[in-house]
């Protein structure tokens, strides 16, 4: 376990705490890194976002704060905090939103 994480342990956490936003940047921050899978926590300044890709896993996606809008395969979905979606793996996708954002990417990678 690296010390970051380690500091993070057997903790009571505030995600939108962990994480500062940057304006016009998008900053994350690696909660945990395992071989099979990691929790990464992102702030995305407003106007920001991922450009569609693929991943060959599957990950699910929680907004903690804000709102974005995600596109799965072509299919468009608009998410707010507290929400969350499952990208399947090798499935298209993108994000962004026109006003700064908070959102937990959980991989698997089993």
């Amino acid at each position: 376990m690296s010390e970051e994480t380690t500091n993070l342990a057997a903790r009571a956490l505030t995600m939108t705490e962990l994480i500062a936003y940057q304006e016009g940047a998008v900053v994350s921050r690696t909660l945990i890194d395992k071989k099979i899978g990691t929790l990464t926590l992102f702030a995305f300044g407003a106007g920001q976002g991922l450009s569609e890709h693929t991943a060959p896993y599957d990950a699910v996606v929680q907004i903690v704060d804000g709102e974005a809008d995600i596109t799965i395969a072509g299919t468009a979905h608009h998410l707010v905090a507290g929400q969350m979606i499952i990208m399947p793996a090798n499935q298209p996708h993108s994000l962004r939103s026109d006003q700064r954002f908070k959102m937990l990417l959980v991989m698997i990678r089993a």
